[in-house]
């Protein structure tokens, strides 16, 4: 997309949430100060005819996001999760972008599902129902399946929308190359390459067959929680454009009402959908990476269902360890031991001053602590870390940004079932256990065992290897004994040394 065209998409951004009604409502709820609303609305007014008109039977901000396309909706769906962060309204408002978008129409369903399965609907299902559930990217059919009379969901991605993301996705493009060119110092926090991991995760999403490969992967991690499911895929169902999993009955989470009604208990459910979602990040290293409340149900007998696999993450065993002694120690309030973890994993540049972040640290951690969670206002708190990374030079994590993003959400949908949940004190049993398994003598011993096997797998080139190394010492030693004038015992001990330095630093390689 041209420059010119950016340009003219982000105007019409700006127009079509000043048209709608969302700009003076996001600027209510950000309580930004009334000159700033002043402005807004006088600069606003000549644009507002270029803007999109949206749908006028939705509310400014879902009406703004929907106009705009499937990438503004997914921002919408995460804002949705934070009335704490977007207001109470307009995160109410946001909810109907979860799963309850105006559907396409079910010829153009049956169409799709024809054209990618390549038999005709009615052979392969029995019945084949209008959608239940629209989202931004894709509805959901009831149907049932003709060989076994089986019920299914089967997924059908909304036409025209890969065209629709990639419109946005250059924008975004766009507008973190010139933050970057006119505010240099926000290179630290790497636009370009948020977008680029923003880019890979949405391109994912749009191939139905990469889902449900993450579906059965993920249904095979939990198969043994107790309280949590994931449905079953039908791969021979299943193709690019089009996904049947098995039919799960539930309520939705977002309708806290009606799980009050039918008995459930909520509290205990906040603290469970938290504690979920970080034994899958750090048992696993591979977690759902979309746990709003429209990709969430609650069974009759309790147990949580989780649905829409499209924004998956993973992070590696490294990682892992690294997050999970960074929430610890915010756990048991030990800010110095943070500030280490940050400095050791590079994520805090070498040259500042520990001391001082772990003062910053504490700065963050203890309001959290010294009151109740409901009386804390994440956008503050957001704002405070925000200031301290770019105080300290702290990079932005592009292998984090869906860990980090995913724990927004959680909490936001649990707190809506436990408005004083706090995240921290339902987090730490898991992290507790997990760190036991995974920092101890017993964790040592199976590091080791993992890299024998590793060596193991190398055992037929290791003579080989081993003679590469050995030559490659000699030489060197006797390039280096030549002016010491060293005799032959010399320069055998020499390159022997070499050669176990080489090991171990092969060894020491293979352990980290």
């Amino acid at each position: 997309m041209s420059v010119i065209a950016n340009l003219w998409r982000l105007a019409r951004t700006a127009a079509t949430f000043q048209r709608t009604g969302a700009m003076a409502e996001a600027l209510e709820a950000m309580d930004a100060p009334r000159s700033i609303r002043i402005a807004a609305r006088v600069l606003g007014w000549p644009l507002s005819p270029l803007g999109l008109e949206g749908d006028p039977a939705l509310p400014p901000a879902p009406r703004a996001l929907t106009a705009l396309g499937p990438a503004y909706v997914k921002f919408g769906q995460l804002l949705s999760t934070r009335p704490d962060v977007a207001g109470e309204k307009i995160a109410r408002d946001l909810r109907v972008l979860q799963d309850r978008l105006a559907p396409f129409p079910l010829e153009e369903a049956r169409a799709q599902v024809e054209h990618e399965l390549g038999r005709p609907v009615d052979e392969i299902f029995s019945e084949f129902g209008p959608a239940v559930a629209a989202a931004s990217i894709a509805q959901v059919h009831p149907a049932v399946e003709r060989e076994t009379g089986r019920r299914v969901a089967v997924k059908v991605l909304r036409p025209g929308v890969e065209r629709a993301f990639r419109q946005d996705v250059d924008a975004f493009w766009f507008i973190a190359k010139t933050i970057e060119f006119l505010a240099p110092s926000s290179r630290r926090l790497r636009p370009r390459a948020v977008i680029a991991h923003f880019e890979g995760v949405v391109m994912t999403e749009l191939d139905l067959r990469l889902e449900a490969a993450a579906a059965a992967e993920f249904r095979a991690n939990s198969a043994e929680d107790e309280g949590f499911a994931v449905p079953e895929v039908l791969w021979a169902h299943s193709a690019r454009r089009v996904m049947t999993l098995e039919w799960v009955d539930g309520d939705p989470l977002g309708d806290v009402e009606l799980l009050a009604a039918r008995g459930h208990h909520l509290v205990p459910l906040g603290s469970f959908i938290i504690r979920s979602f970080l034994r899958h990040a750090l048992r696993d290293g591979f977690f759902h990476a979309d746990m709003h409340q429209g990709n969430l149900k609650l069974a009759r007998d309790g147990t949580l269902i989780a649905l829409d696999f499209g924004i998956m993450g993973r992070i590696d065993p490294y990682t892992r360890r690294v997050y999970a002694e960074i929430l610890l120690g915010f756990l048991r309030r030990e800010y110095r031991r943070v500030a280490e973890v940050h400095f050791e994993a590079g994520y805090v540049p070498a040259d500042r001053d520990l001391e001082a972040f772990a003062q910053a640290l504490r700065s963050i951690g203890e309001p959290i602590f010294g009151q109740d969670a409901s009386h804390i206002s994440m956008a503050r708190l957001l704002a405070h870390l925000f200031d301290v990374t770019e105080r300290f030079g702290m990079e932005t994590r592009t292998e984090l940004i869906l860990l980090q993003r995913t724990m927004v959400v959680v909490e936001g949908v649990a707190r809506t079932l436990d408005p004083n949940l706090n995240m921290w004190r339902a987090s730490q049993p898991v992290v507790e256990d997990w760190m036991k398994d995974n920092l101890g003598p017993k964790a040592m011993r199976r590091d080791l065992v993992a890299t024998a096997m590793v060596l193991s797998r190398f055992g037929p080139r290791l003579p080989d290897m081993a003679e590469k190394v050995l030559k490659r010492a000699v030489a060197d030693a006797t390039a280096e004994a030549a002016p010491r004038g060293l005799g032959a015992a010399g320069l055998v001990a020499m390159a022997g040394a070499g050669f176990v330095g080489a090991l171990i630093g092969a060894a020491a390689a293979s352990l980290f």
